[in-house]
């Protein structure tokens, strides 16, 4: 069902906790499933630094949410904001069609730890971000359809 990269991101998560410095914070979570995502990034010099996250939610969302960190670790802020869904599913060689929500919690965690670094530095509207967190509820495309199977 797995593979062994979601396995081992999920027994061996990467970049686990919080920074305390943090100047780029974001949480989205999936009413439908319970999974919870928060990401901690540090911007230093217009790139990603360090990033670290704190996930509530199955194996799948503990493992999108560490591969997620790995693939912008290093990034500038404008590579980060590309990194999609499918990029992170891809990264950990594919998920189940019913957990790619998950890898749709880690891009939309990732965007909105970046437009809260934006903000804070002034380079977006300061407002908060509506988004419901379930899968395409912040109304971007992901380009994938909403599983309608429950967990």
């Amino acid at each position: 069902m797995y593979s062994e990269k979601v396995m081992d991101h999920f027994t061996n998560p990467r970049n686990v906790g919080e920074i305390e410095d943090a100047n780029g914070i974001g949480q989205v979570g999936n009413a439908k499933c319970g999974d919870i995502m928060k990401m901690y990034l540090k911007i230093e010099d217009n790139i990603v630094v360090d990033a670290k996250f704190k996930t509530f939610g199955c194996g799948a969302a503990v493992a999108t949410s560490s591969m997620a960190t790995e693939l912008v670790i290093g990034k500038t802020v404008e590579e980060a904001m590309k990194v999609t869904n499918k990029a992170v599913a891809e990264a950990l060689d594919g998920l189940p069609p019913q957990k790619m929500h998950c890898s749709n919690l880690a891009e939309e965690a990732i965007a909105a730890a970046l437009e809260d670094y934006r903000r804070k530095n002034g380079e977006a509207p300061n407002e908060a971000i509506d988004c419901t967190g379930c899968c395409c509820g912040c109304g971007h495309s992901h380009g994938f359809e909403e599983d309608s199977e429950e967990e």
